[in-house]
C-alpha cells in the first residue's frame, strides 16, 4: 500500500538488510572515492510557488539581448511563429518513424516535398528525406562514394568547417577509411573530394573537376542557393538549419543527402515517391528504404540514419510559407547587410580576407580575443574568433542597419583605442 509518510531510518535499515549490505555508502563502493561528491549544497525544500519565483530569479541572470553576428554553420534568422505552430500539432508531432508508410500520407507527402525543394534548390536529381545534420550528411557521403566506388580512400579540403570535420574523422575511422586532409591532393585512388563553398571561412569556393572514378562532394549553405548557382557535384550535401529552424542551443537540426539519379540507390536513410493508387488517385510510398529495419542489416547504407522528419518538415513549412520571392528577398538582404559591414569595417582599417562571400566573411582585427571580449562588453556577440588574429563575422536579415551602425560604432572605439597604443 502506498504510504505518504517520509522514510524513516528503520525502514532504511530494513531495506538494507533484504539487499545485504550494511550502509548506503557501502551501495557506491565500485565508485572511487575522489570521484565522488561530499555534498550536494542543496537548499531546503520549497513550495511550487517558491520553486518558480526562485527560478525566475535565477533566469534574469541570464543575458540574451546581445546583437549577434555569429554563424559557422548554426545562424540566428527570422522563424515565423507559424513554423512551431502547426510543426507541434500532434499529426506531425509523432514519437518516431511511421512503420506503416503507406497510411501515414501526409508524412510522406512532407518528406516528398522536402525531397523536391532540396533537389530545386542544389540542382540534383534526387534527395533522401534527411539525415542528422550538416556534419553527418558529410560523413555518410563519403561512406556512399566509397560504396559506389569500392575505394578506401578520401579526400577532405582542410578549409572544411571544423566541426564537420571532426565527425567525418569519426566516421571514416569507424568504417576504415583513410582520411587525407589538405588544400589538394595529387592521390589518384580516392573515392571523394569533399569541398564546402561558403568554408569556414566564409569564402565562396568553385569545385574541381573530378578524375577518375572520384567522386566530388559540396557541402553547401542552402540560403547561399537562393541566390547563387549551387556547385556541380556528383553529391550535395549540407545543414538546413537555417531554413526556419531555431539556434535551439545547438539543436535538434537535419540535413540533406541529394545526388544525381545513377547514385540513387546508394542514398542513406529514405526516399519517399509519388504514385497512383488503383483508383487513379495521388499516393505516396516509400520508394527506397536503405535502413536496416527494412533490410538485411549487412545491406543497409546507413544504420544510425535517424527520423529527422520533423524538422525537414518545419524546413518546409518555411519555404512554403516565404515562397520564391520571400527567400530571395531573405537571401539578398543577408548578403546586402554583409557586405555592408564589411565595407564599413575595411574602412576603419580592419582587413577581411575574403575574394567573395556570402553572408560570412573574415575580419582580420589583429587581436582577436581582446577584439571580442571588447564588443562583447558593448552587448554585440562580434563574431567567432578562428585564430590569435582573425574571427568570422555572420550576417543575418536580422542585422539592419541599425545593429550595424552598432557594430561600427563600438568597433571604431576600439580601432582608436588600438592606434592610441
Amino acid at each position: 500500500m502506498y504510504n505518504n509518510e517520509a522514510l524513516t531510518v528503520e525502514d532504511r535499515a530494513r531495506m538494507l538488510e533484504v539487499i545485504g549490505v550494511k550502509s548506503v555508502e557501502d551501495l557506491y563502493a565500485s565508485i572511487p572515492r575522489e570521484a565522488m561528491m561530499k555534498s550536494l549544497d542543496l537548499s531546503e525544500g520549497v513550495n511550487e510557488i517558491e520553486a518558480q519565483k526562485n527560478l525566475k530569479k535565477i533566469s534574469k541572470m541570464n543575458k540574451t539581448d546581445y546583437l549577434c553576428f555569429l554563424g559557422s554553420g548554426a545562424k540566428k534568422r527570422f522563424v515565423p511563429p507559424i513554423i512551431a505552430d502547426i510543426a507541434s500539432r500532434f499529426e506531425f508531432l509523432s514519437c518516431y518513424t511511421p512503420y506503416q508508410a503507406e497510411i501515414s500520407q501526409g508524412s510522406l507527402r512532407v518528406m516528398y516535398e522536402f525531397q523536391s525543394v532540396i533537389c530545386s534548390l542544389v540542382n540534383q536529381d534526387v534527395s533522401n528525406a534527411s539525415v542528422y545534420d550538416g556534419a553527418s550528411a558529410c560523413a555518410e557521403a563519403i561512406l556512399m562514394a566509397s560504396r559506389l566506388t569500392k575505394r578506401r580512400k578520401a579526400f577532405v579540403s582542410e578549409d572544411i568547417n571544423p566541426n564537420y570535420l571532426e565527425v567525418i574523422k569519426t566516421y571514416l575511422w569507424a568504417n576504415d577509411i583513410e582520411l587525407i586532409v589538405g588544400k589538394t591532393t595529387d592521390e589518384n585512388e580516392l573515392c571523394a573530394k569533399l569541398y564546402q563553398s561558403p568554408n569556414k571561412f566564409g569564402e565562396l569556393k568553385e569545385m574541381p573537376e573530378k578524375n577518375s572514378k572520384e567522386l566530388i562532394i559540396a557541402c553547401v549553405d542552402l540560403m547561399s542557393c537562393v541566390l547563387y548557382e549551387p556547385p556541380k557535384a556528383d553529391i550535395t550535401v549540407g545543414d538546413i538549419q537555417s531554413f526556419g529552424i531555431g539556434l535551439n542551443f545547438g539543436g535538434a537540426y537535419a540535413g540533406f543527402i541529394a545526388c544525381k539519379d545513377e547514385y540513387k540507390r546508394q542514398l542513406p536513410g529514405r526516399i519517399s515517391g509519388k504514385t497512383f493508387d488503383k483508383n487513379g488517385k495521388i499516393a505516396y510510398c516509400l520508394t527506397l528504404q536503405a535502413r536496416e529495419q527494412h533490410i538485411r542489416r549487412e545491406k543497409a547504407t546507413s544504420n544510425i540514419c535517424s527520423n529527422q522528419a520533423l524538422v525537414a518538415f518545419m524546413a518546409n513549412l518555411y519555404t512554403r510559407k516565404l515562397g520564391k520571392s520571400g527567400l530571395l528577398k531573405v537571401a539578398s538582404t543577408s548578403y546586402n547587410n554583409a557586405h555592408n559591414l564589411a565595407k564599413r569595417l575595411i574602412q576603419l582599417g580592419f582587413t577581411v580576407e575574403n575574394k567573395e562571400f556570402f553572408d560570412e566573411f573574415t575580419v582580420n582585427v589583429g587581436f582577436s580575443d581582446k577584439f571580442l571580449a571588447f564588443m562583447k562588453e558593448k552587448n554585440i556577440l562580434a563574431g567567432l574568433k578562428l585564430d590569435d588574429e582573425r574571427i568570422l563575422v555572420s550576417v543575418s536579415e536580422l542585422n539592419d542597419d541599425v545593429e550595424i551602425d552598432e557594430y561600427i560604432k563600438a568597433a571604431q572605439n576600439l580601432s582608436l583605442i588600438r592606434i592610441a597604443h
